[in-house]
């Protein structure tokens, strides 16, 4: 397809139009469902832990994080600027950063990074996965990531076109396997939010 967009251009628009509120919605419950997984994990482990959202968009799921008791500081990053102006004007304005993501290196490693609806958007996904494991996670931390568009649901195959940007159409072994390449540990994978008409969105994460 011809006259394929930057997401972080298509998402930028979107911010200013207020769509942003629709995918917090549309993807709240799924991503309940991953942090109720990796916050109860850190809660068992009774020490603070340091969280990254990697492509927050407004910033729902960083300020959301932040108010869990054992979350020392919380930060997200987004390549649209509209999206982080919306994310600092929510208040917390230090914690945002505006990156390319694929390009971007933290100055200090999380204990826990999470990425909701962003992975297939990237070139290479796989190698931002491999920095996150490598230079991004602390000793132990865990990565977790949410995606909608692979290739078992079915819904998502004309989001490409309806959309006008290019997205990365895997399987879900696929994606697994990307994930246990880079050396993550214990991965794991389920379908969250998973329903008669809709396939879930499709969760993998790992551990360093």
């Amino acid at each position: 397809m011809s006259d394929l967009r930057q997401a972080t251009d298509v998402f930028g628009e979107w911010a200013v139009q207020g769509k942003d509120l629709g995918m917090e919605k549309g993807h709240a419950a799924a991503v309940q469902e991953m942090l109720d997984f990796a916050l109860v994990e850190r809660e068992r482990m009774n020490k603070k832990f340091s969280f990254l959202d990697l492509g927050c968009g407004n910033g729902w799921v960083v300020r959301k994080v932040s108010k869990d008791s054992f979350c020392s500081h919380a930060h997200g990053i987004d390549g649209a600027k509209q999206m982080i102006e919306s994310a600092k004007l929510n208040g917390q304005k230090d914690n945002y950063i505006l990156a390319d993501i694929e390009n971007y290196q933290p100055n200090q490693k999380y204990d826990l990074i999470h990425s909701m609806e962003v992975l297939y958007y990237l070139k290479d996904p796989a190698s931002i996965i491999q920095k996150v494991k490598d230079s991004w996670l602390n000793e132990a931390g865990r990565f977790i990531a949410g995606i909608d568009l692979y290739y078992e649901n079915s819904d998502s195959h004309s989001w490409e076109e309806k959309v006008g940007t290019r997205m990365l159409m895997l399987k879900e072994k696929e994606w697994v396997e990307i994930f246990k390449q880079t050396g993550l540990k214990e991965v794991k994978t389920w379908r969250a939010n998973s329903s008669d008409k809709w396939a879930g969105t499709l969760v993998l994460t790992g551990k360093k």
